[in-house]
């Protein structure tokens, strides 16, 4: 947006880093003036910017592009669109996803006494919003904040597999990191992969990331049978051997469909 504001009224821009963080700035104060005033036209959001006209035409014209203000064509006054919404909704979506997710999580930590993670989509990477630990947790590593590969992690692939065809695509069409001498990097292997996701219900993640980590992971929906989320279970892997495997299985599963039901989900 470092083309789109001036820090000077002569309708030339201004360069560098401190006009791009400025121009930000003002396109979020442009929010908040429609917020507060319901619409408003060109000149009303110059004089409350305290910039030239032609700075907050250029503004109202980039967030109208992105869909997060709207025009009435007749009166020329400007309102939030849609786009406004849709930024909303992921914003409550994981704000509640966060919320109910805490005694869910707490609860398969204690049960398994391992470290358990609620991760979201967001943009190419899973986001860990949600982390309790168990007492049998020997590792220090926090997932918490941490955005993690889509094709290496068990919530990355919990999330892929369950996203439109044009989502997996995009994904798979990049190169895919080898992050370890386990990591899948081949777009064939994964898309299979990702199948076997969705027949069997959970992901698993075997020494991909980090050696010596496994992961399980299953899905989250909401109340409409989108996956929104997902539940993971971190294990040190000479703690998840094949014998204790169908019982972190079935807690995670477990743990997912309790999520989505208090997500509103009738599972």
């Amino acid at each position: 947006m470092t083309d789109i504001v001036e820090g000077r009224t002569d309708g030339r821009p201004s360069k560098g880093p401190a006009s791009a963080v400025q121009s930000v700035d003002r396109a979020v104060t442009v929010l908040e003036i429609l917020a507060r005033h319901g619409e408003a036209g060109v000149t009303e959001v110059a004089d409350e910017l305290g910039v030239h006209k032609s700075t907050a035409f250029r503004l109202l014209g980039v967030l109208e592009s992105r869909g997060l203000v709207g025009q009435e064509q007749e009166r020329g006054k400007y309102f939030l669109a849609a786009g406004v919404l849709r930024l909303a909704g992921a914003a409550a979506v994981r704000l509640d996803i966060s919320q109910e997710g805490a005694a869910v999580c707490r609860q398969l930590a204690d049960e398994l006494g391992e470290t358990v993670n609620i991760a979201v989509l967001e943009s190419d990477a899973a986001v860990n919003i949600m982390q309790a630990r168990g007492p049998a947790s020997v590792t220090a590593q926090n997932w918490l904040g941490r955005r993690t590969p889509l094709h290496a992690t068990s919530s990355g692939k919990a999330l892929l597999a369950y996203q439109p065809a044009p989502v997996q695509d995009a994904v798979l069409g990049r190169k895919l990191p080898r992050l370890t001498e386990r990591t899948v990097t081949s777009a064939e292997e994964l898309r299979r992969e990702l199948a076997e996701v969705v027949e069997r219900g959970f992901a698993m993640a075997v020494e991909e990331l980090e050696l010596g980590l496994r992961a399980v992971a299953a899905p989250v929906r909401a109340h409409d049978g989108s996956v929104i989320g997902a539940i993971s279970v971190s294990v040190p892997a000479y703690r998840l051997d094949e014998d204790r495997l169908p019982e972190v299985v079935k807690g995670t599963v477990s743990a997912a469909e309790e999520l989505s039901r208090r997500m509103g989900y009738a599972c």
